[in-house]
């Protein structure tokens, strides 16, 4: 009996550091995984940073340093690539051309994509060109964008329009509008009928239940698709270099192609320069509406 009480102890002790060592070792692998973690965080982030910082780099680095070998960190800082940028190059001229045409292209593609996107969603709309109307969306977004290059550069030739904005205005809500009816029939569906027929007890109009109830509940998916829109618009290439005549015309896309010749071929600075210039719009956009971005996707995403 004395044996067994003097036993007990030793067994709880062993028991009790087999229990602190299974701890030990769980901590231990956890600690492991969190630095993988961090190492391949460190690495994704690097890989993604690193190209846009090497852009902002040779942007700020003066030319003979350029030629000479780069290094990581420039040894002298100049703006000369972006006086030379907006006051020889006419660069100040392309930013704002695509400043208005992806700003008119955003804010036409959503007025009629959101209204058609609610009308196809609801059914007490009965109509009989929701198949067809359908059927255009998903042709659209199949085809690629070059399909209608010929077709649109016909119509707008007859129409008398190639030396304004209106063509890549015109071609830019050619994709939108099926992108914004595609994205937002599913965020109109999601929302309950009941809620628009409190409002119709109320006495409000389809636009009113519309413009004030149906929109503020599907804010997010339209920041998220108006962010997309205008990406698509602002990047926007192919249909400019065929349908733009006019130099005084140029968007983005196409004043960077035009300093990509074999005159600045050797001036990387002056090309970096018009990039980082591109992208500051872009980036200030997104910063501002990454939440609304983020939250959209999601819950367009997401069914019940």
């Amino acid at each position: 009996m004395e044996m067994t009480e003097r036993a007990l102890p030793v067994r709880i002790k062993a028991a009790a550091e087999r229990d602190i060592s299974r701890v030990n070792r769980g901590l231990m692998r956890k600690k492991c995984i969190f630095l993988w973690k961090g190492i391949g965080l460190s690495v994704l982030l690097f890989v993604t940073l690193f190209p846009i910082y090497w852009l902002i780099i040779m942007a700020i680095r003066p030319t003979a340093e350029t030629s000479a070998g780069a290094g990581l960190f420039p040894q002298q800082l100049t703006i000369s690539h972006f006086t030379e940028l907006f006051t020889q190059k006419s660069f100040g001229t392309a930013l704002q051309n695509s400043l208005i045409n992806a700003g008119t292209a955003l804010v036409l593609s959503l007025a009629l994509g959101l209204t058609t996107a609610y009308v196809l969603s609801r059914k007490r709309f009965r109509f009989r060109l929701r198949l067809p109307v359908t059927g255009w969306v998903l042709l659209i977004r199949v085809l690629p964008p070059v399909a209608f290059v010929i077709p649109l550069y016909t119509l707008f030739t007859r129409m008398g329009v190639m030396g304004t904005r209106l063509p890549i205005i015109l071609a830019c809500m050619l994709v939108n509008i099926p992108l914004v009816i595609w994205f937002m029939v599913s965020f109109f569906e999601e929302l309950p009928e009941e809620v628009e027929e409190s409002g119709k007890i109320d006495g409000a109009t389809e636009w009113q239940l519309f413009t004030r109830l149906v929109l503020p509940l599907v804010l997010p998916g339209i920041a998220a698709i108006a962010m997309l829109s205008f990406l698509y618009a602002w990047n926007e290439y192919t249909y400019s270099v065929i349908l733009t005549r006019s130099p005084s015309n140029y968007t983005i896309p196409l004043a960077l192609a035009v300093l990509n010749t074999e005159d600045n071929v050797t001036n990387f600075g002056l090309v970096a320069a018009g990039g980082v210039s591109s992208f500051i719009p872009v980036a200030v956009f997104v910063i501002f509406a990454q939440n609304y971005l983020i939250s959209g996707l999601s819950s367009g995403a997401v069914k019940e």
